[in-house]
Parts: C-alpha cells; structure tokens; sequence
C-alpha cells in the first residue's frame, strides 16, 4: 500500500499528520504543498494512493474514488 506514488515529475502522498489531506512535492520530496484540503463527507481518511495512469486512484473510509486532475478532486467510483 503506498502511502507516496510518483505521477509525471511530481510526489503524490496521503498527508502524514491528516488523512483526509492529498499534498505533492515537485522537488523531489525535499518540500511539501497542499493539494486537497479533504472533505469527511466526500472520500473522507485516504488509506492507499495508486497510479491508475489517467486516473489517481484512491481507497478511503468511504469507499474508491478517483482524480482526473492528480488529486485536486475527487469523485466516487460507482
């Protein structure tokens, strides 16, 4: 379950400290920013991130979602 995955030159992770928070580095890793700022009643805690190539797929408390926009929003998979 990868909590860090790499999508073209960026590092996607679930926010160590919130986990309903996505964050990206672009530098390697060296820095963090916040993408996603969460939504308990939408995808809610993420527990693993994957590359789905077009898609970033995600697990969460709430069941699958996507992100078509690497992890800015998210929509449920159904």
């Amino acid at each position: 379950m990868p909590q860090v995955i790499k999508k073209g030159k960026e590092h996607i992770r679930i926010c160590p400290t919130n986990t309903l928070k996505i964050e990206y580095s672009a530098d390697g890793g060296e820095t963090w920013n916040l993408r996603y700022m969460g939504n308990p009643a939408g995808p809610g805690s993420f527990t693993d991130l994957e590359d789905g190539g077009k898609e970033l797929l995600a697990t969460t408390d709430n069941g699958s979602f996507y992100s078509k926009n690497k992890g800015k929003s998210w929509l449920k998979r159904g």
